[in-house]
């Protein structure tokens, strides 16, 4: 049992709600590890049978074609979608999105991993939660043989039981905004005209676009989806993407929050999620490439006084302090500084 799972009792199999609702898993198949049978298994092995598979290739060398035909040989769950040329991971997650059937989206990449009877369990809580736009869920990191819980553990095991508007929960703004770690309702993702951008992080600005649409959130206090990645930058990457895409993925994010003034609670937990991501990126081992830094530095700088909210404050300890010479672009202090890795349970 996880840290989440302690939080609440175990979902019991569905017999007295109505039918499941049917998950697509959305799979973009770049396969650096070897994982992608291992993970496909996850899946489609539990007993919860209400589940399409929609595995999406491109050209890249990383693509196992044969195994991606022969999962769709076998299995009838499982859908092929074969891309042209090489494609940034988002618009291989978006051609997924759009040839999926069912009910809930999921997109999954090749070295996540689904742990124990989730599929049933998110199924359950669906259910009990009415159908809500977006349902959120934890995950782990297995690194190097440890079990790490993943960096919303907390915030997740606070969460009430009921559905919610994003208005009454801001502090979830403060989590990484994870494709993988939440279902979309798909008609919801349609009305929405929500798709992944090309670039790197991708995630982030389609997220946070959901988060702040949805009516209702949900919560499922397990961990769902083990990430058992052995290099932190996403597997597909991105023809032309650049470290330096973060920037416009907060400018989009923050436009949004500035058209919706019900949210002005969100944005204190957003700055923080914002300098937090780029402190991870600058404290990455080959994140920024060193003739960037200086200039990746004095960019996240600009934002951080950009959207320094009033009355913000500040991290306590050697987070703070970082906090401090960011806001500040000093920059040569930052590098001498050369204090710890602080996100050790990721950005």
């Amino acid at each position: 049992m996880s840290m989440l799972d302690a939080a609440a009792p175990r979902p019991l199999a569905s017999t007295s709600v109505p039918a499941s609702p049917l998950i697509s898993v959305i799979v973009a198949a770049h396969d650096r590890q070897g994982s992608l049978d291992e993970c496909l298994r996850s899946v489609l092995s539990q007993s919860f049978k209400d589940v399409e598979v929609v595995l999406v290739r491109d050209q890249a060398a990383e693509c196992p074609a044969d195994l991606v035909d022969s999962w769709a040989g076998k299995d009838d769950r499982v859908t092929a979608v074969r891309l042209d040329g090489l494609q940034s991971i988002g618009r291989i997650r978006t051609a997924g999105a759009e040839r999926a059937r069912g009910d809930y989206l999921l997109f999954l990449d090749a070295d996540h991993f689904m742990l124990g009877s989730t599929l049933q369990a998110m199924a359950d809580r669906l259910a009990e939660a009415y159908r809500p736009d977006l349902l959120l869920f934890g995950h782990t990191r297995l690194h190097q043989g440890r079990c790490l819980p993943g960096a919303a553990a907390d915030l997740l095991a606070k969460q009430r039981p009921q559905p919610f508007a994003p208005v009454q929960q801001p502090e979830l703004f403060g989590a990484p905004a994870y494709a993988w770690d939440r279902l979309f309702r798909r008609e919801f993702w349609a009305a929405q005209q929500l798709s992944f951008p090309d670039g790197l992080h991708e995630e982030v600005a389609t997220v946070h676009r959901a988060m702040i649409a949805a009516e209702q959130l949900a919560v499922l206090k397990w961990d769902c989806v083990q990430l058992r990645r052995k290099l932190t930058q996403h597997p597909a990457g991105s023809p032309e993407g650049s470290q330096f895409d973060v920037f416009d993925r907060y400018e989009q994010s923050f436009a949004l929050l500035a058209e919706r003034t019900q949210l002005d609670g969100v944005q204190p937990h957003l700055f923080g999620r914002m300098v937090r991501h780029y402190l991870f990126l600058l404290n990455l081992s080959g994140g920024v490439p060193r003739g960037d830094r200086s200039r990746f530095f004095q960019r996240a700088s600009e934002h951080y006084n950009r959207y320094l909210p009033e009355q913000y404050e500040r991290p306590e300890g050697r987070e703070g302090v970082k906090f401090q010479l960011l806001g500040g672009g000093k920059y040569a202090a930052f590098e001498a500084a050369k204090l710890p890795m602080l996100f050790s349970r990721g950005r």
